[in-house]
């Protein structure tokens, strides 16, 4: 299938992934960092859910929502970077029409569960600070693992019609991805057909499930932020607000290159595909590397274990 193809298909065999248009020849260069990060994601993110299920005293509500964005991270890194790596380095650029549509919705639900698991890590920093006395009624093993069912449910049902708003339309012309995955815009633009309808069900995804998210964020600190203010000395306030510096950097981390990789590829059409590049790739690694970085380094408890752990066993 070439892209001079001007043959209708509904349902393409293959399309092929480019990686960086433009940059073929320094893939193998680009490949370099990336893998690093790549490497740094599953290294972090796999200690992190380690050292929490070896060591009892972290079995509580906080460590299990990091361990739940441990494996959100693992799986988002996971579903993109092994092929945009195949691409660089063995110019694998072919990826089936189910497959390409299964990377979608994986892409698309796992998002999701990571911006739903800030909003539970919110809440349970709301309930720490706010309601510290009710902490261990309120965030029960069972009301964390109902938090946390309500969030794979939430995201899983949302990113469900991706694959299908995608399979309905005939293709044309080309099967060719000016891109390193299948993201939702970059497949339906290939479409013959008016694909509005992708358009603003993606809005909709996108508002309603992030834009919503940050929403509850925002209320959870005006509150976390007003009764810290409450605090009679300056050192409380300050060791209080510590509490809530590595959920600050996590939500920064996501949300910020989201809300620009999703605008940019729906309305940035004179934007160098360069920077369309930068932004998407910095939202697909970029959490999963620095989250365990953050939480490990910012965490007494599980620093503490992790020098423990390496003091030991250089002992």
């Amino acid at each position: 299938m070439s892209d001079s193809n001007t043959t209708y298909f509904t349902n393409p065999s293959t399309f092929i992934l480019l990686g960086i248009p433009g940059l073929e020849a320094a893939h193998i260069w680009i490949s370099i960092p990336f893998c690093a990060m790549y490497a740094i994601a599953i290294l972090g993110n796999c200690i992190i859910l380690f050292i929490v299920k070896t060591e009892p005293s972290l079995h509580g509500p906080m460590y299990y929502f990091l361990c739940m964005l441990a494996v959100t991270d693992l799986v988002m890194s996971t579903s993109t970077v092994p092929k945009m790596l195949s691409i660089f380095w063995s110019n694998s650029r072919e990826i089936s029409f189910s497959a390409c549509l299964t990377q979608m919705y994986f892409i698309h639900c796992f998002s999701g569960m990571e911006s739903g698991i800030l909003v539970a890590m919110a809440f349970d920093r709301y309930v720490a600070i706010c309601n510290p006395l009710r902490y261990s009624t309120t965030l029960t093993n069972s009301a964390v693992a109902k938090i946390g069912l309500a969030v794979v449910l939430r995201s899983g049902i949302l990113a469900f019609p991706y694959p299908f708003l995608v399979r309905q339309w005939p293709y044309c012309r080309t099967n060719i991805i000016p891109h390193f995955y299948c993201g939702h815009m970059a497949v339906v633009k290939l479409a013959c057909a008016d694909i509005s309808i992708n358009s603003y069900y993606g809005l909709f995804d996108l508002f309603s499930v992030i834009g919503m998210d940050v929403v509850f964020i925002a209320v959870s600190y005006t509150l976390i932020l007003r009764a810290i203010f409450r605090l009679p000395t300056k050192d409380a306030r300050l060791k209080t607000f510590g509490t809530c510096i590595s959920h600050l950097c996590a939500i920064s981390a996501l949300y910020i290159p989201d809300f620009f990789s999703s605008l940019i590829s729906r309305f940035g059409h004179s934007v160098p595909l360069h920077f369309l590049f930068l932004i998407t790739s910095v939202y697909q690694l970029v959490p999963p590397v620095l989250h365990p970085i953050i939480y490990g380094v910012r965490t007494k408890q599980i620093r503490g274990r992790l020098l423990h752990f390496f003091t030991h066993k250089g002992a």
